[in-house]
């Protein structure tokens, strides 16, 4: 979020922050929000029966906001389709590993235990399959002799600090143009 929040202080860049939402009341991208100025919203999943009563309350929120992308950043929570389906081709996510390999968790321990000799980070549309969007961008990282998972997911997350706040800037640049 600290880089995608960087980017949109640039007057050039072509998206905004509308809202920040997190399931975790003290997660710190509502503290970093908040003393930005930007919104913020707390729904706790635990306070629902179901999924969808969760989502129907994050959807209840959402619409206050002029959205025109939910960009996911540390939200650890599957979503239905139903919610995907109300945002249709609007939901983006970054994931630690090349897409389509290695979807899900411990991506850069199961890359270096395969042999692998790249890792990196996609972004990509979310749908209702987990991690199985259309890639918008990719970024490659190589895996080095003694690499842990740590080392690994260090170099990783360097690059997912600078493609995440391109890929908003590229779809915010498509849409604009398709206007």
């Amino acid at each position: 979020m600290h880089s995608i929040m960087k980017a949109c202080q640039n007057p050039d860049y072509p998206a905004e922050i509308s809202v920040v939402l997190s399931n975790k009341e003290n997660a710190e991208g509502l503290k970093i929000a908040a003393s930005a100025g930007i919104p913020t919203e707390f729904v706790d999943h635990t306070a629902y029966n179901s999924r969808e009563d969760f989502e129907d309350e994050i959807q209840e929120r959402l619409e206050k906001y002029d959205l025109d992308l939910i960009v996911l950043a540390g939200f650890m929570r599957i979503l239905t389709s139903g919610f995907v389906e109300e945002w249709p081709d609007q939901i983006i996510n970054i994931h630690p590993s090349l897409l389509p390999d290695y979807k899900g968790l411990n991506t850069h321990e199961r890359a270096i235990n395969d042999g692998k000799k790249e890792a990196g980070c996609t972004v990509h549309f979310v749908t209702a399959d987990l991690d199985s969007g259309p890639t918008i961008a990719q970024r490659r990282v190589p895996i080095k002799d003694g690499d842990t998972p740590e080392t690994l997911a260090q170099r990783v997350l360097i690059e997912e600090h600078d493609i995440y706040p391109e890929a908003i800037e590229l779809l915010a640049k498509s849409k604009q143009k398709n206007q």
